[in-house]
Parts: structure tokens; sequence; C-alpha cells
């Protein structure tokens, strides 16, 4: 099936304004860099996404899904296969006293802000993490000592069949930047979470000083993935990078951020190429020198 029939069906069921024919990603990534997707959906309901799925399985396509590709690399050939978006047509919350329902779509940004609003606390420390609510559970994403896991009751996800279910905290699995969603390629739809009451004045307090903390040490001013490398056991991957004097190293338009050295960030029209060499750079000089093994945390996708 080529990319035309496999648009032809798709718009079926969904506007064909929401399905797009060789979709470069650089337009939906935060790194700004990746080669066209074959055909990208960005899907309105349910129904949508699991019209989708339906079509990509009884015709062999591969598939992806994304939120807004805050922790995406795309590699230069693009993707082969239908991309899913779910970023902005989902982000639907509801709150009733200390419980809190959204759609995976929603940026945690403005999931935070309105968690503020209704003086709950616990959720100050996703406040400046960038992506979407159905990102950071796949990834059980976390920052300043706070993670998904901590204030997650369960989530409606979809299995890979397109059928809905439900699944608790422990079902979810959520360790270390994983869960059941990642490896198990579930798609999430909904989470549900429970908050504690708190002072407003505090978690807004608290909240600034938090956005305060990440505006001035990471560089939130260029394209990037955020923090490239997972924390290494015993060890801080930013810290091990910069002793081994790659603060500002480049590799083309990719280079290591003088800010923060975790950071990799597009200082001047970047290819996932001079991105990946840069990983490479960073991992040997890193491995030569204190013997640790840096592993990627962003994830690494596309056409080798």
């Amino acid at each position: 099936m080529n990319k035309i029939e496999i648009y032809e069906k798709l718009t079926q069921l969904i506007s064909k304004e929401a399905v797009l024919l060789d979709e470069p990603m650089n337009k939906h990534t935060s790194f700004k860099i990746g080669g066209p997707a074959d055909v990208m959906v960005i899907p309105e309901s349910v129904e949508q996404v699991q019209w989708a799925i339906k079509v990509c399985k009884e015709n062999n396509i591969p598939y992806f899904i994304m939120g807004n590709g805050s922790n995406l690399i795309v590699r230069d050939k693009g993707m082969r296969c239908v991309v899913i978006k779910i970023a902005d047509k989902f982000k639907d919350v509801i709150i009733e006293g200390t419980k809190v329902v959204a759609q995976a779509g929603i940026l945690l940004s403005t999931l935070s802000k309105k968690i503020m609003a209704e003086s709950l606390k616990g959720f100050e420390f996703a406040s400046g993490i960038p992506g979407t609510l159905g990102g950071a559970i796949t990834m059980n994403a976390g920052a300043y000592g706070g993670e998904m896991k901590d204030v997650i009751k369960g989530a409606k996800v979809l299995d890979p069949n397109g059928e809905i279910k439900y699944f608790s905290l422990e079902e979810l699995e959520l360790g270390y930047r994983t869960s059941v969603i990642q490896t198990k390629g579930y798609i999430v739809l909904e989470v549900e979470m429970e908050l504690e009451k708190g002072d407003y004045e505090e978690i807004v307090a608290i909240t600034k000083d938090l956005t305060e903390r990440r505006t001035t040490k990471q560089p939130l001013h260029l394209p990037s993935a955020g923090s490239v490398f997972k924390r290494p056991t015993g060890y801080f991957a930013g810290k091990l990078i910069e002793d081994s004097g790659l603060k500002g190293e480049r590799v083309g338009g990719a280079q290591v951020s003088e800010l923060h050295s975790g950071f990799i960030v597009n200082v001047d029209n970047a290819t996932s190429a001079d991105v990946l060499g840069l990983i490479a750079l960073v991992q040997n000089k890193v491995r030569e020198n204190f013997g640790v093994d840096l592993q990627t945390e962003v994830r690494i996708i596309g056409e080798e």
C-alpha cells in the first residue's frame, strides 16, 4: 500500500486537513530537526485514533505515536510510517476536589496552571517540563525530586489492538524514565491524578522558584530535546560531560550547551546527523575519562 492509498483509506473517517503527506518532522519536534514522515495523522477523537491504528494494522503499516515532540530526535531521512500525533486536540481537564482527570495531549505547563488555580499541591515539579501529559507518563518524566508516578492514580490507554483499557498506578509499571506504556506500545488517552489541597500562595512560590531555577540554568532559548542522557548511578551526566571538557563542543550546528552540559542545542540549523555525532562523541569521551556509559534519555527514531 503506497502513501496515497494510505491517505485515501485514513480520510474515510478523518478529515483531509488532519492527514498530512510527506510532513517535515522538524515542524513537530522541539529540536527543530528531522526529515519527512510519509503520513502524519492529527486525530480529533479516540475513534479517529482507533481508525488510524485499524488501517495500519490491517494493511501491515508501521505506526508511531507522538505528543508534541519534546523528547524526540528524528533522523534526517524521516519516517517510513504513519505518525499519529496526539497533542492539542486532546487537552480537556476535569478537576473535582483533589481529583484531576486530564487528556493525554495537554501540555504539562498548561495543566500545571489549571492545577495551581485550584490550590492543589504536588504537581509543582512538572510545571516547567516540556511536553504533553501522555509523553510524561510514557517516560515517567520527573524534575526537582518529583516524578509522574508520585501523582498518578491510573490511566486510560489504547492497546495495540485499538481496545480501551484502564491501568492502575501499579499496572503502569512506572520506573526511571520507563513504563509499561513504553515497553508494550500502549497509547495514553487520559490520566487520573490525586493531589492534595494546599496553600495557593505557597504553591505559586514553589512554582516560581522552580521556574527561575530552570530558566537560569537551562538553555530554554534554543531548540533542544531537553536533557539528553539518563542520570548514571552515582553521577550526574552534565558534570561528567563538563569535567570531560566538552562544554561548548560542536558538531556542525549541534552544540553541548554552554549553560548546562546535559543539554545538546541546535545553534545553527543542525541536522540529526550533527546531533547524533555529538552524542557519540560525548559518550566516547565520558567512557574514556570516567569509565561511565551514558545512556540516552531522548528517543531516537526514523530511517537510518
